[in-house]
């Protein structure tokens, strides 16, 4: 399979998922970014897979400049249109675009990647995705990768197997001189099911710090 190949089956896949219902996320702010920035200086920060944009809405309004991007054009439609509302479209590029073909281009005091997994197989390995993503992160910035560590009982994914935060780490093989592990841990998070169930499932947290010296330094 050519690689524009996969990418048209992946816009595809989402932009299905997301005509399937008049709203497929809640519209709030992944609760782990908010934890990790809220208390942050507003810079660039790069949203990857910004669904309908809650995460990117959320960042505008603290003053961050922010690029996010997703694969799916109705979720960029969404993700405008919420911004319009908040009145912070101007503060945020949205970006159509597969990370199949890498990440965009710049540097960020900021990268996010929130359950950034695929249905189909990419072009560009996950783990080639999240090196990728970390060569934007610009000297004393943060790279967050929140992955799922379990599936709710009503998932129907019970079976699926879930990498914990250190394997993904070891896998992204990192330069241990450059990257300062801040967070590698797995979290509780309470979900509410589509029928009202109540179950507690696991996030794992990845936060390292961009340690080199700014070009110019020394």
């Amino acid at each position: 399979m050519q690689p524009h190949e996969t990418a048209e089956m992946t816009s595809e896949f989402w932009d299905r998922l997301y005509k399937s219902r008049a709203r497929v996320w809640n519209g709030r702010v992944n609760v782990r970014l908010a934890e990790i920035a809220r208390t942050l200086t507003p810079g660039r920060a790069l949203d990857l897979g910004c669904g309908e944009g809650g995460d990117a809405v959320w960042l505008a309004e603290r003053g961050w400049s922010v690029v996010a991007t997703d694969v799916s054009e109705v979720a960029l439609q969404r993700a405008r249109a919420d911004a319009q509302e908040h009145g912070v479209l101007d503060r945020i590029e949205f970006v159509h675009r597969d990370l199949s073909h890498g990440a965009p281009a710049g540097a960020f005091d900021l990268v996010s990647a929130h359950f950034l997994h695929a249905p189909q197989e990419l072009s560009l390995d996950r783990t080639t995705l999240l090196r990728d993503a970390a060569d934007r992160v610009a000297p004393g910035g943060l790279l967050i990768i929140v992955d799922h560590g379990s599936a709710p009982p009503w998932s129907g994914h019970q079976d699926h197997y879930f990498p914990s935060a250190a394997e993904v780490l070891a896998a992204l093989d990192l330069d241990v001189t450059v990257w300062e592990r801040v967070r590698v841990e797995s979290i509780e998070r309470a979900v509410t099911g589509p029928e009202g169930q109540q179950a507690a499932i696991l996030d794992n947290v990845i936060l390292l710090r961009n340690a080199a010296a700014p070009v110019g330094d020394g």
